[in-house]
């Protein structure tokens, strides 16, 4: 069964029982592997601040959570790292966490030289990491433990790992660990995909190192994701800096038919009636066909009228909204203005100059809906693909999912 019917299957068993919702619920359990129960195992929930240890028989419990989906990762010295998706709907959790000893230690792995190593680390770090200003301040501490391959008949590079990430954050103030399940980046498309279990500590630091990283959260916070699902959720996204409009991709009928620019080249480029190519002039019939194959096959449309959230947004139950539309979301944050530093890295949206330079994304469907969370939580993060701003921020930018915005000095 797939990941969406999986959803699907889940959501609809939550509504029957919708009416015991919106209350404050517990993930509780027992770590252990085959033969016995394990003391001390450090217990976190992805995207979180929130961690417990394993007592003396192995239990453990986490208190004092609303509903939502939550994924528990376990970690152990000389064991496999545990993860485990779950969602609370209207009932406490309860989890065997069954754990598989670490065969292979990091001593013990024989890695093959690869002289392209050192420039396959460096594209993961700027995608993964990103390149916004935060992000020369952040550091991957154990690279060591990434396995990384390429796979050069699909031009596609692969990085996972089987042990945690740690990530240094100084420009945000968070220590974090993550456990990369994968990360794939696509030669061809350069499109992007990751997915992982972050879980963040506070670093510790003086009142006005604490007041210079609460502003840079504050910050990396607007505008964001999170930011912007949260306040789609409560109804709110406009009042707190969100215009929402459609993008549509429509033929570009300036531009002719493939099949009729190949015929005239080909008529102009073989047999007796043949071009020198090296020698046409600007006006010349070849040329012309060369810069009609140039144009643009699709042209994106901006929709000015801004999109109505109570047309957009739907209520699946009490926990859960989700968002189901045609063509593409366009979001602008219009609180926060785009750098020169983040233009000049090709990821900025095109629009009108009387619109601004204000912050902005798009959102392309894949797997319609998205369905989250009133903490801005998406419970099927693969439905859909950032571009623009979203795109270009990345783990150094990130905050924890219970992270509200603090006043600062």
């Amino acid at each position: 069964m797939s990941f969406k019917s999986r959803l699907i299957t889940t959501l609809l068993s939550l509504m029957v029982t919708s009416s015991f919702a919106q209350g404050i619920y517990s993930i509780s359990g027992t770590v252990r592997d085959e033969k016995e129960t394990i003391p001390g195992a450090a217990i976190y929930l992805s995207g979180t601040k929130i961690s417990t240890l394993s007592n003396n028989d192995g239990k453990f419990s986490i208190g004092n959570l609303p509903a939502g989906n939550y994924d528990l990762l376990v970690q152990v010295v000389g064991y496999l790292p545990y993860a485990k998706s779950v969602i609370i709907s209207d009932k406490n959790i309860q989890i065997d966490a069954v754990l598989k000893a670490n065969a292979v230690t990091l001593r013990e792995v024989v890695i093959k030289p690869d002289p392209n190593r050192l420039a396959y680390l460096n594209l993961f770090k700027d995608y993964f990491i990103g390149r916004t200003p935060n992000a020369k301040d952040c550091k991957i501490l154990n690279t060591e433990v990434l396995l990384i391959d390429y796979d050069k008949r699909n031009r596609v590079l692969s990085v996972n790992s089987n042990e945690f990430l740690i990530i240094e954050n100084k420009a945000l103030g968070y220590r974090i660990k993550y456990l990369l399940q994968n990360f794939e980046y696509d030669y061809k498309t350069h499109i992007v995909y990751f997915a992982g279990f972050p879980y963040f500590e506070e670093m510790n630091g003086s009142k006005s190192k604490i007041n210079r990283w609460n502003k840079k959260r504050n910050i990396a916070y607007n505008g964001s994701p999170a930011h912007f699902f949260r306040s789609l959720y409560n109804g709110c996204s406009e009042s707190e800096g969100f215009a929402i409009h459609k993008l549509a991709t429509i033929e570009n009928k300036n531009r002719k038919p493939d099949s009729v620019i190949a015929k005239n080249i080909r008529s102009l480029t073989t047999g007796a009636n043949a071009m020198n190519v090296f020698t046409f002039r600007k006006d010349d019939s070849l040329n012309y066909w060369l810069n009609e194959r140039k144009k643009p096959k699709n042209m994106a449309v901006l929709n000015r009228a801004r999109v109505l959230t109570d047309t957009l947004v739907k209520t699946y139950n009490d926990d859960l909204k989700y968002i189901n539309y045609s063509d593409e979301l366009f979001i602008m944050y219009t609180k926060e203005k785009e750098t020169e530093e983040y233009a000049n890295l090709g990821f900025q949206v095109s629009r009108s100059p009387d619109m601004g330079n204000y912050q902005t994304s798009l959102i392309n469907l894949r797997e319609p809906p998205i369905y989250f969370y009133k903490n801005g939580n998406i419970a099927n993060p693969r439905s859909f693909l950032f571009k623009g701003f979203w795109a270009y921020e990345k783990m150094a930018d990130a905050v924890p999912l219970e992270f509200t915005p603090a006043p600062v000095k």
